[in-house]
């Protein structure tokens, strides 16, 4: 079975709020939430991807040191496997905006469970309620 590596964010902000994002109308898994993140390119570190992808996906520059490692998924889809580590971050510069999500929320780490949320993403929420309450 083919394994996908996709590197996501946990961006809190000062309020202890964790974003999140809406994936847009046309791709796997539309309208579902998500943490903001990617796949990786061939020869990228996961860090590297993650600061791709939310100048891309968010308009955001994050510096690697900002980048710190939670915890990750291994989550079994029919026609591949994802492998996906969560880092979190809370120092960006620039203002977060939806470039590729159809919406962006900003939640309370329990009230994630009230998102439904791709199989893989679901497991790294009890990790985020253990590091910031609720």
């Amino acid at each position: 079975m083919k394994i996908v590596l996709v590197a996501a964010c946990a961006l809190i902000d000062a309020d202890g709020r964790v974003l999140i994002a809406q994936r847009p109308e046309g791709k796997q898994l539309a309208g579902l939430w998500e943490f903001p993140g990617g796949k990786f390119e061939p020869g990228e570190r996961p860090e590297e991807t993650l600061i791709r992808e939310l100048k891309e996906e968010l308009g955001i520059a994050v510096k690697e040191p900002c980048l710190a490692p939670l915890t990750f998924a291994s989550h079994a889809y029919e026609t591949f496997h994802l492998l996906m580590p969560l880092w979190v971050c809370r120092r960006w510069e620039g203002i977060v905006v939806a470039r590729e999500h159809q919406a962006l929320k900003w939640v309370r780490p329990r009230a994630l469970r009230d998102f439904p949320m791709p199989p893989a993403d679901e497991p790294l929420i009890p990790a985020l309620i253990d590091l910031l309450g609720g």
